[in-house]
């Protein structure tokens, strides 16, 4: 299994990339939606995608929506991990594509319960 985390924050990307390598993943990362697109282009689909919504280039809820326009990555899971906590910011991005939403700061156990009810096998 594999996931791609897209988040302009290093630091982000490796405390998100610990905890899905822990739950069995293999991870591929990107800085933004523009990166991300390029690497799944380069990779092929992955299980499931980790995505904050502001980045620079292009934002999280861009990135769900151009995603969701590929027909190949149709089965892609998409959750939203970010610190967007709006109601309509979580409406907007569900509308776009993704499939659960996760608010920073958030823990392992968090993360994990989002994934499967995102629909993702997780160990």
């Amino acid at each position: 299994m594999q996931a791609l985390i897209v988040d302009d924050s290093r630091a982000v990307r490796a405390m998100v990339g610990r905890i899905v390598r822990e739950l069995g993943f293999t991870v591929m990362e990107a800085g933004n939606g523009v990166e991300a697109l390029r690497r799944l282009a380069e990779a092929g689909p992955v299980e499931v995608a980790l995505v904050d919504w502001n980045m620079p280039e292009m934002s999280g809820v861009e990135f769900v929506s151009a995603a969701r326009a590929i027909p190949a990555y149709a089965a892609m899971r998409i959750v939203m991990v970010t610190s967007e906590s709006e109601l309509e910011r979580v409406t907007t991005a569900l509308d776009a594509g993704a499939n659960e939403y996760l608010m920073k700061p958030f823990d392992a156990e968090a993360l994990r319960d989002k994934l499967m009810l995102a629909g993702v096998a997780v160990d």
